[in-house]
């Protein structure tokens, strides 16, 4: 059976939705501060994403991620979190992004369980907070159990491509039952590469910094007001691509 590589592309606006579109990814993983890891967008970002999207677009799946920082919750975030997670279906969300710890950085599953079943059946992504347990491995078997839909790692490396040794087991611990998906740095050099581990789908930001210095400093940010950055329609066709050739 000939294996078909699904590209999603984390995006943080509707722009972005319109370039994901433009190089037929499967799907988008809708976010906001992408700098800090992402975090949940706003519900208005959403609308603009699905109606970018369109019918025939990508599905537009959505990071819930109540803060920056580790993945450990307290009561407030997880309940913060689980109503993210059902307003985002009600949104009109095809799936969402999620992930959460316990005190000792192992998966939680009491709290996955309660955010998957918020989603209330559609697919569930364990997002990168596999890449900062001790056994990426075991945690896959724990997110297998949950049913969850597939996960998103770098093999537990900064790079996904420093990873690749882990995403080759984890490919084969996932036995066909959960999909892997490789992501963080993807580029055009280490994609192809990346794909070549069996993979099931590659994901990729394509991302380019604006910067902007107001003269005033604004919050903790050490360049004044502060940068952002933007889906570069370019780099999103260079990756596509590359996984081409």
């Amino acid at each position: 059976m000939t294996r078909t590589l699904a590209l999603e592309i984390a995006v943080q606006d509707p722009a972005g939705v319109r370039i994901a579109r433009e190089v037929g990814a499967a799907r988008v993983e809708l976010a906001t501060a992408l700098a800090l890891g992402g975090l949940t967008p706003s519900p208005a970002t959403l609308e603009l994403a699905v109606d970018a999207a369109g019918a025939d677009g990508p599905e537009v799946h959505v990071l819930v991620r109540p803060r920056a920082g580790g993945f450990h919750y307290d009561a407030d975030e997880l309940a913060v979190a689980e109503r993210d997670v059902r307003h985002a279906i009600a949104g009109g969300a095809s799936g969402v992004v999620i992930g959460a710890l316990d005190a000792d950085g192992r998966l939680d599953v009491s709290a996955m369980a309660r955010l998957r079943d918020a989603a209330g059946g559609a697919p569930v992504t364990l997002h990168r907070a596999i890449d900062v347990t001790a056994d990426p491995v075991a945690t896959l078997q724990s997110a297998r159990e949950l049913g969850l839909r597939r996960v998103l790692t770098s093999g537990g490396a900064s790079a996904a491509i420093d990873g690749i040794d882990t995403l080759r087991a984890l490919v084969a611990a996932a036995e066909g039952e959960i999909e892997v998906m490789a992501g963080s740095g993807v580029d055009v050099a280490s994609a192809p590469k990346l794909a070549a581990v069996g993979v099931d789908a590659i994901h990729f930001s394509a991302k380019r910094a604006v910067t902007e210095d107001g003269g005033v400093r604004m919050g903790s940010a050490s360049d004044g007001v502060g940068g952002y950055e933007v889906t570069d329609r370019d780099i999103a066709f260079a990756i596509r691509d590359a996984l081409a050739r």
